[in-house]
Protein backbone atom coordinates (compact mmCIF):
# COMPACT_ATOMS: atom_id res chain seq x y z
CA UNK A 1 0.00 0.00 0.00
CA UNK A 2 1.09 3.98 -0.74
CA UNK A 3 1.10 6.79 1.97
CA UNK A 4 1.17 10.29 2.08
CA UNK A 5 2.79 11.66 4.74
CA UNK A 6 4.02 15.73 4.83
CA UNK A 7 4.32 16.21 8.44
CA UNK A 8 7.75 17.03 8.45
CA UNK A 9 10.95 18.49 6.52
CA UNK A 10 12.21 15.64 4.60
CA UNK A 11 9.09 15.04 2.55
CA UNK A 12 9.47 15.99 -1.05
CA UNK A 13 7.47 19.46 -1.39
CA UNK A 14 4.01 19.22 -2.10
CA UNK A 15 4.09 15.35 -2.83
CA UNK A 16 4.47 13.91 0.73
CA UNK A 17 6.46 10.34 1.36
CA UNK A 18 5.10 7.38 -0.32
CA UNK A 19 5.52 3.73 0.20
CA UNK A 20 7.49 4.83 3.43
CA UNK A 21 9.00 8.15 4.84
CA UNK A 22 12.40 9.63 4.96
CA UNK A 23 12.20 8.89 8.75
CA UNK A 24 11.95 4.54 8.32
CA UNK A 25 8.18 5.39 9.31
CA UNK A 26 6.05 2.49 7.06
CA UNK A 27 3.10 2.71 5.15
CA UNK A 28 1.06 0.53 7.45
CA UNK A 29 2.36 2.29 10.39
CA UNK A 30 1.31 5.52 8.92
CA UNK A 31 -1.97 4.11 7.83
CA UNK A 32 -2.59 3.10 11.51
CA UNK A 33 -1.56 6.55 12.80
CA UNK A 34 -4.11 7.53 10.01
CA UNK A 35 -6.89 5.72 11.34
CA UNK A 36 -6.12 6.69 14.99
CA UNK A 37 -5.98 10.03 14.35
CA UNK A 38 -9.73 10.00 12.84
CA UNK A 39 -10.55 7.87 15.83
CA UNK A 40 -9.44 10.64 18.05
CA UNK A 41 -11.44 13.17 15.98
CA UNK A 42 -14.34 11.05 17.74
CA UNK A 43 -13.15 11.71 20.93
CA UNK A 44 -12.67 15.28 20.94
CA UNK A 45 -15.73 15.98 19.38
CA UNK A 46 -17.59 14.09 22.09
CA UNK A 47 -15.67 15.48 25.16
CA UNK A 48 -15.89 19.04 23.94
CA UNK A 49 -19.59 18.53 23.81
CA UNK A 50 -19.31 16.95 27.55
CA UNK A 51 -16.84 19.77 28.31
CA UNK A 52 -20.02 22.49 26.96
CA UNK A 53 -21.70 20.71 30.07
CA UNK A 54 -18.92 21.08 32.72
CA UNK A 55 -18.43 17.45 32.73
CA UNK A 56 -15.36 16.36 30.07
CA UNK A 57 -13.73 13.24 30.61
CA UNK A 58 -10.34 13.36 32.15
CA UNK A 59 -9.00 10.54 30.75
CA UNK A 60 -10.34 11.14 27.36
CA UNK A 61 -8.03 14.17 27.81
CA UNK A 62 -4.84 12.33 28.60
CA UNK A 63 -5.92 9.73 25.85
CA UNK A 64 -6.04 12.49 23.08
CA UNK A 65 -3.10 14.15 24.24
CA UNK A 66 -0.84 10.57 23.97
CA UNK A 67 -2.46 9.38 20.72
CA UNK A 68 -1.25 12.68 18.82
CA UNK A 69 2.18 12.89 20.50
CA UNK A 70 2.77 8.99 19.37
CA UNK A 71 2.18 10.28 16.16
CA UNK A 72 4.41 12.65 16.34
CA UNK A 73 7.55 12.35 13.82
CA UNK A 74 10.12 10.14 15.07
CA UNK A 75 7.95 8.74 18.11
CA UNK A 76 6.56 5.30 17.32
CA UNK A 77 7.47 2.70 14.78
CA UNK A 78 5.90 0.04 16.65
CA UNK A 79 2.64 -1.45 14.81
CA UNK A 80 1.23 -3.75 17.63
CA UNK A 81 1.88 -0.28 20.27
CA UNK A 82 -0.19 1.61 17.77
CA UNK A 83 -3.17 -1.37 17.50
CA UNK A 84 -3.60 -1.11 21.42
CA UNK A 85 -3.64 3.05 20.84
CA UNK A 86 -6.55 2.26 17.97
CA UNK A 87 -8.50 -0.60 20.34
CA UNK A 88 -8.20 1.98 23.24
CA UNK A 89 -9.34 4.97 21.02
CA UNK A 90 -12.98 3.19 20.67
CA UNK A 91 -13.13 1.93 24.05
CA UNK A 92 -13.02 5.71 25.34
CA UNK A 93 -14.66 6.68 22.50
CA UNK A 94 -17.93 4.55 23.26
CA UNK A 95 -17.71 5.19 26.75
CA UNK A 96 -18.43 8.79 25.96
CA UNK A 97 -20.71 8.47 23.89
CA UNK A 98 -22.73 6.60 26.68
CA UNK A 99 -22.49 9.15 28.76
CA UNK A 100 -23.60 11.75 26.34
CA UNK A 101 -26.51 9.52 25.81
CA UNK A 102 -27.28 9.38 29.62
CA UNK A 103 -26.94 13.25 29.86
CA UNK A 104 -29.23 13.95 27.12
CA UNK A 105 -26.34 15.81 25.11
CA UNK A 106 -27.49 15.92 21.73
CA UNK A 107 -24.05 14.78 19.60
CA UNK A 108 -22.97 16.81 16.22
CA UNK A 109 -23.62 14.72 12.98
CA UNK A 110 -20.37 13.94 11.85
CA UNK A 111 -19.35 10.44 10.83
CA UNK A 112 -16.34 10.42 13.41
CA UNK A 113 -19.17 10.28 16.10
CA UNK A 114 -20.07 7.21 14.83
CA UNK A 115 -17.38 5.43 13.26
CA UNK A 116 -16.00 1.95 14.03
CA UNK A 117 -13.39 -0.06 13.04
CA UNK A 118 -10.71 -2.67 14.59
CA UNK A 119 -6.58 -1.90 13.86
CA UNK A 120 -6.47 -4.27 11.28
CA UNK A 121 -8.99 -2.38 9.41
CA UNK A 122 -5.80 0.48 8.94
CA UNK A 123 -5.81 -0.30 5.23
CA UNK A 124 -9.27 -0.47 4.01
CA UNK A 125 -10.33 3.20 6.21
CA UNK A 126 -7.31 4.63 4.42
CA UNK A 127 -9.33 6.95 1.57
CA UNK A 128 -11.59 8.05 4.49
CA UNK A 129 -8.75 8.11 8.11
CA UNK A 130 -5.60 9.61 5.69
CA UNK A 131 -4.56 13.20 4.89
CA UNK A 132 -5.92 12.85 1.16
CA UNK A 133 -9.37 12.40 1.90
CA UNK A 134 -9.86 15.83 1.73
CA UNK A 135 -9.74 17.03 -1.72
CA UNK A 136 -9.19 20.65 -1.26
CA UNK A 137 -5.62 21.26 -0.50
CA UNK A 138 -5.50 24.81 0.77
CA UNK A 139 -8.12 23.37 3.53
CA UNK A 140 -6.04 20.26 3.93
CA UNK A 141 -3.46 22.12 4.61
CA UNK A 142 -4.62 24.37 7.13
CA UNK A 143 -5.93 21.68 8.87
CA UNK A 144 -2.56 19.35 8.76
CA UNK A 145 -1.62 22.44 10.03
CA UNK A 146 -3.85 22.11 12.69
CA UNK A 147 -3.23 19.37 13.89
CA UNK A 148 0.40 19.14 13.85
CA UNK A 149 0.64 22.36 16.12
CA UNK A 150 -2.00 20.24 18.04
CA UNK A 151 0.82 17.46 18.37
CA UNK A 152 3.16 19.75 19.60
CA UNK A 153 0.85 21.09 22.48
CA UNK A 154 0.10 17.30 23.26
CA UNK A 155 3.73 16.53 23.55
CA UNK A 156 4.37 19.31 25.97
CA UNK A 157 1.05 19.05 27.65
CA UNK A 158 2.13 15.38 28.29
CA UNK A 159 5.39 16.24 29.73
CA UNK A 160 3.85 18.75 32.35
CA UNK A 161 1.01 16.53 32.89
CA UNK A 162 4.46 13.54 33.79
CA UNK A 163 5.00 16.63 37.03
CA UNK A 164 1.64 16.71 38.06
CA UNK A 165 0.18 19.60 36.45
CA UNK A 166 -2.59 20.29 34.24
CA UNK A 167 -4.51 22.83 32.16
CA UNK A 168 -7.96 22.61 31.03
CA UNK A 169 -7.92 25.63 28.82
CA UNK A 170 -5.10 23.46 26.93
CA UNK A 171 -7.41 20.86 26.71
CA UNK A 172 -10.09 22.80 25.48
CA UNK A 173 -7.73 24.08 22.54
CA UNK A 174 -6.53 20.60 21.43
CA UNK A 175 -10.35 19.36 21.66
CA UNK A 176 -11.87 22.18 19.76
CA UNK A 177 -9.19 21.98 16.73
CA UNK A 178 -9.86 18.30 16.11
CA UNK A 179 -13.53 19.02 16.32
CA UNK A 180 -13.36 21.91 13.72
CA UNK A 181 -11.08 20.63 11.34
CA UNK A 182 -13.60 17.32 11.05
CA UNK A 183 -16.71 19.78 9.96
CA UNK A 184 -16.82 19.56 6.29
CA UNK A 185 -17.94 22.95 6.06
CA UNK A 186 -15.68 24.57 7.61
CA UNK A 187 -13.72 27.58 5.49
CA UNK A 188 -10.29 29.03 5.32
CA UNK A 189 -11.53 32.09 6.95
CA UNK A 190 -12.54 30.10 9.88
CA UNK A 191 -9.35 27.82 9.71
CA UNK A 192 -6.87 31.10 9.71
CA UNK A 193 -8.84 32.07 12.87
CA UNK A 194 -8.16 28.27 14.01
CA UNK A 195 -4.71 27.70 13.98
CA UNK A 196 -4.12 31.09 15.57
CA UNK A 197 -6.11 29.71 18.34
CA UNK A 198 -3.92 26.37 18.64
CA UNK A 199 -1.16 28.81 18.49
CA UNK A 200 -2.60 30.58 21.12
CA UNK A 201 -2.76 27.09 23.22
CA UNK A 202 0.64 26.48 22.44
CA UNK A 203 1.55 29.62 24.59
CA UNK A 204 -0.43 28.12 27.67
CA UNK A 205 1.12 24.92 27.12
CA UNK A 206 5.01 25.95 27.12
CA UNK A 207 3.66 28.51 30.00
CA UNK A 208 2.39 25.81 32.03
CA UNK A 209 5.30 22.78 31.17
CA UNK A 210 7.82 25.96 32.31
CA UNK A 211 5.49 25.68 35.47
CA UNK A 212 6.49 21.92 36.00
CA UNK A 213 9.78 22.14 35.14
CA UNK A 214 11.21 24.95 37.51
CA UNK A 215 9.02 24.29 40.40
CA UNK A 216 10.06 20.79 40.40
CA UNK A 217 14.02 21.21 39.37
CA UNK A 218 14.83 24.66 39.85
CA UNK A 219 14.93 27.37 37.25
CA UNK A 220 18.19 26.44 35.06
CA UNK A 221 21.25 28.13 35.60
CA UNK A 222 24.51 29.02 33.51
CA UNK A 223 26.30 25.33 33.45
CA UNK A 224 29.38 24.22 31.98
CA UNK A 225 28.63 20.94 30.42
CA UNK A 226 31.47 17.87 29.96
CA UNK A 227 31.34 16.70 26.67
CA UNK A 228 34.05 13.99 27.23
CA UNK A 229 33.09 10.40 29.14
CA UNK A 230 34.35 8.90 32.21
CA UNK A 231 35.22 5.32 32.79
CA UNK A 232 32.22 3.80 33.91
CA UNK A 233 29.24 2.07 32.09
CA UNK A 234 26.59 4.27 30.94
CA UNK A 235 23.13 4.86 30.00
CA UNK A 236 22.59 7.53 27.47
CA UNK A 237 19.24 9.22 27.71
CA UNK A 238 17.43 11.07 24.98
CA UNK A 239 13.75 12.93 24.38
CA UNK A 240 12.77 15.52 26.22
CA UNK A 241 10.89 13.82 29.82
CA UNK A 242 12.95 15.06 32.75
CA UNK A 243 10.58 13.12 34.73
CA UNK A 244 11.96 10.16 33.39
CA UNK A 245 14.98 11.51 33.59
CA UNK A 246 15.06 12.02 38.08
CA UNK A 247 13.24 8.32 38.36
CA UNK A 248 16.59 7.16 36.52
CA UNK A 249 18.86 8.80 38.10
CA UNK A 250 17.51 8.30 42.16
CA UNK A 251 17.35 4.38 41.13
CA UNK A 252 20.80 4.21 39.37
CA UNK A 253 22.26 6.18 42.41
CA UNK A 254 25.09 4.28 44.00
CA UNK A 255 24.98 1.21 41.48
CA UNK A 256 27.86 1.89 39.33
CA UNK A 257 26.67 3.50 36.32
CA UNK A 258 26.70 6.64 34.83
CA UNK A 259 23.88 8.51 33.28
CA UNK A 260 25.14 10.99 30.39
CA UNK A 261 22.17 13.43 28.33
CA UNK A 262 22.18 13.41 24.46
CA UNK A 263 20.33 15.79 21.69
CA UNK A 264 17.27 17.66 23.70
CA UNK A 265 18.12 16.36 26.84
CA UNK A 266 20.90 18.50 27.20
CA UNK A 267 19.20 21.05 29.05
CA UNK A 268 18.39 19.16 32.33
CA UNK A 269 22.42 19.75 32.34
CA UNK A 270 21.31 23.41 33.94
CA UNK A 271 18.85 22.27 36.32
CA UNK A 272 19.79 22.72 40.27
CA UNK A 273 17.73 19.49 40.96
CA UNK A 274 20.12 16.85 38.66
CA UNK A 275 23.13 18.39 40.02
CA UNK A 276 23.32 16.65 42.78
CA UNK A 277 23.83 13.40 41.11
CA UNK A 278 27.52 12.25 41.14
CA UNK A 279 26.97 9.83 38.53
CA UNK A 280 25.28 12.41 36.49
CA UNK A 281 27.90 12.85 33.75
CA UNK A 282 27.99 15.42 30.76
CA UNK A 283 26.40 15.18 27.19
CA UNK A 284 27.37 12.72 24.49
CA UNK A 285 26.65 13.17 20.92
CA UNK A 286 24.91 15.65 19.18
CA UNK A 287 21.08 16.33 17.34
CA UNK A 288 19.14 13.22 16.98
CA UNK A 289 19.71 12.61 13.47
CA UNK A 290 23.46 11.70 14.01
CA UNK A 291 22.74 9.13 16.29
CA UNK A 292 22.77 5.87 13.69
CA UNK A 293 26.56 6.78 13.96
CA UNK A 294 27.49 7.88 17.18
CA UNK A 295 25.74 5.13 19.02
CA UNK A 296 28.02 2.61 18.45
CA UNK A 297 30.73 4.03 19.80
CA UNK A 298 28.80 4.90 23.39
CA UNK A 299 28.68 0.85 24.25
CA UNK A 300 26.17 1.74 26.87
CA UNK A 301 22.33 1.67 26.78
CA UNK A 302 19.76 4.02 25.70
CA UNK A 303 16.20 5.58 27.04
CA UNK A 304 14.22 7.49 24.44
CA UNK A 305 11.65 9.57 26.46
CA UNK A 306 9.99 10.86 23.16
CA UNK A 307 9.99 11.69 20.00
CA UNK A 308 14.08 11.47 19.07
CA UNK A 309 14.22 7.89 18.03
CA UNK A 310 15.97 6.77 14.77
CA UNK A 311 15.60 3.79 12.87
CA UNK A 312 18.84 1.48 13.35
CA UNK A 313 20.66 0.63 10.28
CA UNK A 314 20.40 -3.04 9.64
CA UNK A 315 24.06 -3.47 10.61
CA UNK A 316 23.71 -2.16 13.75
CA UNK A 317 25.38 -3.40 17.04
CA UNK A 318 22.88 -1.35 19.85
CA UNK A 319 19.38 -2.03 19.16
CA UNK A 320 19.08 -4.69 21.77
CA UNK A 321 20.34 -1.96 24.04
CA UNK A 322 17.55 0.39 23.52
CA UNK A 323 14.72 1.32 25.75
CA UNK A 324 11.75 2.76 25.24
CA UNK A 325 8.96 4.29 27.56
CA UNK A 326 6.08 6.69 27.60
CA UNK A 327 4.51 6.96 23.83
CA UNK A 328 8.12 6.06 21.99
CA UNK A 329 7.92 2.14 20.50
CA UNK A 330 9.99 0.65 18.34
CA UNK A 331 10.47 -2.96 16.79
CA UNK A 332 13.11 -4.84 18.26
CA UNK A 333 13.78 -2.54 21.46
CA UNK A 334 12.77 -3.02 25.11
CA UNK A 335 9.86 -1.34 26.61
CA UNK A 336 9.38 0.25 30.20
CA UNK A 337 5.70 0.86 31.27
CA UNK A 338 4.04 2.40 34.22
CA UNK A 339 3.78 0.39 37.05
CA UNK A 340 0.35 -0.19 39.25
CA UNK A 341 2.50 2.42 41.37
CA UNK A 342 2.31 5.30 39.17
CA UNK A 343 6.29 4.42 38.60
CA UNK A 344 8.82 3.38 36.24
CA UNK A 345 11.11 0.42 36.58
CA UNK A 346 14.86 1.10 35.29
CA UNK A 347 16.02 -1.93 36.89
CA UNK A 348 16.84 -3.78 33.73
CA UNK A 349 18.39 -1.07 31.45
CA UNK A 350 20.42 -0.56 34.64
CA UNK A 351 21.42 -3.70 35.19
CA UNK A 352 21.99 -4.07 30.96
CA UNK A 353 24.28 -1.30 30.59
CA UNK A 354 26.56 -2.61 33.51
CA UNK A 355 27.27 -5.41 31.51
CA UNK A 356 28.58 -3.06 29.17
CA UNK A 357 32.02 -1.69 28.79
CA UNK A 358 32.34 2.19 28.89
CA UNK A 359 31.68 4.93 26.32
CA UNK A 360 33.98 5.84 23.89
CA UNK A 361 34.96 9.79 23.77
CA UNK A 362 34.12 11.56 20.52
CA UNK A 363 34.54 14.82 21.62
CA UNK A 364 36.01 16.97 24.38
CA UNK A 365 35.81 20.05 26.18
CA UNK A 366 32.84 21.52 27.54
CA UNK A 367 29.57 23.61 26.43
CA UNK A 368 27.43 26.41 28.12
CA UNK A 369 23.83 25.96 28.78
CA UNK A 370 21.06 27.33 31.34
CA UNK A 371 20.22 30.71 29.43
CA UNK A 372 16.55 30.62 30.66
CA UNK A 373 14.45 33.09 31.40
CA UNK A 374 15.14 33.33 34.76
CA UNK A 375 18.72 33.82 34.07
CA UNK A 376 18.37 36.06 31.27
CA UNK A 377 16.43 38.01 33.83
CA UNK A 378 19.54 38.70 35.77
CA UNK A 379 21.72 39.43 32.61
CA UNK A 380 18.77 42.25 32.40
CA UNK A 381 20.26 45.44 33.63
CA UNK A 382 24.05 44.06 31.54
CA UNK A 383 21.93 43.28 28.34
CA UNK A 384 19.76 46.36 28.51
CA UNK A 385 23.12 48.30 28.50
CA UNK A 386 24.84 47.05 25.79
CA UNK A 387 22.14 47.95 23.96
CA UNK A 388 21.97 50.97 24.84
CA UNK A 389 25.84 51.60 24.20
CA UNK A 390 25.52 49.63 20.59
CA UNK A 391 27.41 46.62 21.98
CA UNK A 392 24.20 44.52 21.08
CA UNK A 393 22.69 45.70 17.43
CA UNK A 394 20.08 42.34 17.20
CA UNK A 395 19.17 39.23 19.05
CA UNK A 396 18.55 36.52 16.03
CA UNK A 397 16.43 34.21 17.49
CA UNK A 398 17.43 30.70 15.79
CA UNK A 399 15.13 28.23 17.38
CA UNK A 400 13.81 25.09 16.04
CA UNK A 401 14.82 21.36 15.09
CA UNK A 402 17.28 20.08 13.26
CA UNK A 403 17.13 17.71 10.50
CA UNK A 404 20.07 15.50 8.64
CA UNK A 405 19.31 18.03 5.02
CA UNK A 406 22.77 19.06 3.54
CA UNK A 407 20.51 22.55 3.34
CA UNK A 408 20.60 22.58 7.47
CA UNK A 409 23.85 23.94 7.05
CA UNK A 410 22.71 27.02 6.07
CA UNK A 411 22.29 27.83 9.62
CA UNK A 412 26.26 27.27 10.76
CA UNK A 413 27.24 29.18 7.88
CA UNK A 414 24.76 31.88 9.11
CA UNK A 415 26.02 32.14 12.17
CA UNK A 416 29.74 32.07 11.40
CA UNK A 417 28.97 35.17 9.42
CA UNK A 418 26.54 36.86 12.23
CA UNK A 419 28.25 40.06 13.08
CA UNK A 420 30.19 39.92 16.33
CA UNK A 421 27.39 42.96 17.80
CA UNK A 422 24.95 39.99 17.39
CA UNK A 423 23.01 37.70 19.75
CA UNK A 424 21.94 34.30 18.71
CA UNK A 425 18.52 33.04 21.06
CA UNK A 426 18.14 29.44 20.90
CA UNK A 427 15.95 26.64 21.94
CA UNK A 428 15.58 23.74 20.94
CA UNK A 429 18.00 20.81 18.97
CA UNK A 430 18.58 23.53 15.92
CA UNK A 431 21.39 25.04 18.07
CA UNK A 432 23.76 21.77 17.36
CA UNK A 433 24.43 23.40 13.95
CA UNK A 434 26.31 26.50 15.88
CA UNK A 435 26.64 25.89 19.28
CA UNK A 436 29.98 24.48 19.42
CA UNK A 437 31.50 27.27 17.37
CA UNK A 438 33.98 29.78 19.05
CA UNK A 439 31.66 32.61 18.84
CA UNK A 440 33.25 34.53 21.74
CA UNK A 441 30.72 37.02 23.92
CA UNK A 442 30.39 40.70 24.39
CA UNK A 443 31.58 41.60 27.43
CA UNK A 444 30.95 38.80 29.00
CA UNK A 445 27.48 38.00 27.46
CA UNK A 446 27.90 34.85 25.26
CA UNK A 447 26.69 35.22 21.79
CA UNK A 448 24.62 32.03 21.65
CA UNK A 449 22.44 32.14 24.58
CA UNK A 450 20.67 28.59 25.01
CA UNK A 451 17.60 28.54 26.71
CA UNK A 452 16.90 24.89 26.56
CA UNK A 453 14.69 22.61 25.00
CA UNK A 454 11.96 23.52 22.18
CA UNK A 455 9.45 23.38 24.64
CA UNK A 456 11.19 26.23 25.98
CA UNK A 457 10.78 28.61 23.40
CA UNK A 458 8.27 30.16 26.17
CA UNK A 459 11.93 31.42 27.40
CA UNK A 460 12.28 33.60 24.28
CA UNK A 461 8.91 34.59 24.72
CA UNK A 462 9.13 35.92 28.15
CA UNK A 463 12.81 37.56 27.64
CA UNK A 464 11.36 39.50 24.47
CA UNK A 465 8.35 40.61 26.25
CA UNK A 466 10.89 41.56 29.27
CA UNK A 467 12.96 43.74 26.79
CA UNK A 468 9.57 45.46 24.86
CA UNK A 469 8.74 46.59 28.51
CA UNK A 470 12.37 47.74 29.86
CA UNK A 471 12.45 50.20 26.47
CA UNK A 472 8.64 50.74 27.07
CA UNK A 473 7.53 49.98 23.63
CA UNK A 474 4.05 49.31 22.59
CA UNK A 475 4.66 46.61 19.83
CA UNK A 476 7.10 43.66 19.96
CA UNK A 477 8.30 44.12 16.35
CA UNK A 478 10.07 47.10 17.37
CA UNK A 479 12.51 45.34 19.59
CA UNK A 480 15.98 44.97 17.89
CA UNK A 481 14.92 41.01 17.60
CA UNK A 482 14.41 39.26 14.51
CA UNK A 483 13.91 35.18 14.06
CA UNK A 484 15.23 32.86 11.82
CA UNK A 485 13.28 29.36 12.92
CA UNK A 486 14.33 26.03 12.08
CA UNK A 487 11.39 23.63 11.37
CA UNK A 488 11.79 20.26 10.87
CA UNK A 489 8.64 18.42 12.58
CA UNK A 490 5.35 19.29 14.87
CA UNK A 491 7.11 20.91 17.54
CA UNK A 492 8.62 23.49 15.44
CA UNK A 493 5.34 24.37 13.90
CA UNK A 494 3.26 24.95 17.48
CA UNK A 495 6.36 27.36 18.33
CA UNK A 496 5.89 29.40 14.94
CA UNK A 497 2.32 29.27 15.53
CA UNK A 498 2.78 30.53 19.10
CA UNK A 499 4.37 33.55 17.78
CA UNK A 500 2.37 34.20 15.12
CA UNK A 501 -0.46 34.47 17.98
CA UNK A 502 1.46 37.08 19.50
CA UNK A 503 1.57 38.96 16.22
CA UNK A 504 5.63 38.75 16.15
CA UNK A 505 6.26 39.78 12.09
CA UNK A 506 8.76 38.91 9.62
CA UNK A 507 10.00 35.47 10.48
CA UNK A 508 11.72 33.35 8.41
CA UNK A 509 11.36 29.73 8.52
CA UNK A 510 13.44 27.03 6.70
CA UNK A 511 15.35 25.43 5.09
CA UNK A 512 12.41 24.79 3.05
CA UNK A 513 8.55 25.64 4.05
CA UNK A 514 6.20 23.36 4.79
CA UNK A 515 4.75 21.41 2.39
CA UNK A 516 1.42 21.60 3.59
CA UNK A 517 2.11 25.49 3.23
CA UNK A 518 0.18 25.94 -0.47
CA UNK A 519 0.52 29.20 -2.46
CA UNK A 520 -2.86 30.15 -1.37
CA UNK A 521 -2.05 29.64 2.46
CA UNK A 522 1.45 31.25 2.04
CA UNK A 523 0.19 33.99 0.12
CA UNK A 524 -1.95 34.88 2.92
CA UNK A 525 0.78 34.49 5.70
CA UNK A 526 3.08 36.73 3.92
CA UNK A 527 -0.11 39.11 3.72
CA UNK A 528 -0.26 39.05 7.54
CA UNK A 529 2.62 38.36 8.95
CA UNK A 530 5.13 38.53 5.95
CA UNK A 531 6.50 35.29 6.94
CA UNK A 532 8.90 33.79 4.70
CA UNK A 533 11.65 31.40 3.83
CA UNK A 534 15.69 31.25 3.82
CA UNK A 535 17.08 32.96 0.65
CA UNK A 536 20.72 32.65 1.09
CA UNK A 537 23.36 33.75 4.02
CA UNK A 538 24.93 37.34 3.26
CA UNK A 539 21.17 38.02 1.50
CA UNK A 540 19.77 37.14 4.76
CA UNK A 541 21.97 38.72 7.05
CA UNK A 542 21.65 41.84 5.35
CA UNK A 543 17.84 41.67 5.36
CA UNK A 544 17.71 40.94 8.85
CA UNK A 545 19.99 43.65 10.10
CA UNK A 546 18.70 46.55 8.54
Amino acid sequence: MNMFCYQCQETAHGKGCVIQGVCGKKADTSARMDLLLYAVRGIAIVNRALREKRNPSAEASHFIIDALFTTITNANFDNPMLDGYVRHAFEVKNILCGEAKKEGISLPDLPEVEFQASPGDYEKFEPLTGVLAEENEDIRGLKQLAVYGCKGMAAYARHALNLGLESEDVYTVIENALAEISRPDISTEELFSLVLGVGEGGVKAMALLDKANTSTYGNPEITEVDLGVRNRPGILVSGHDLKDLEELLIQSEGKGVDIYTHSEMLPAQSYPFFKKYPHFAGNYGNAWWEQTKEFEKFNGTFLFTSNCIVPPRPANTYTDRIYTTGVVGMPGTHYIPVGKDGKKDFSEIIHHALQCPPPEPIETGKITTGFAHHQVMQLAPKVIDLIKRGKIRKFVVMAGCDGRMPSRNYYTEFAKKLPDDCVILTAGCAKYRYNKLPLGDIEGVPRVLDAGQCNDSYSLILIAMALKDAFGLKNINDLPIVYNIAWYEQKAVIVLLALLSLGIRNIHSGPTLPAFFTPEILKVLKEKFNIGTISNVDEDIESMLK
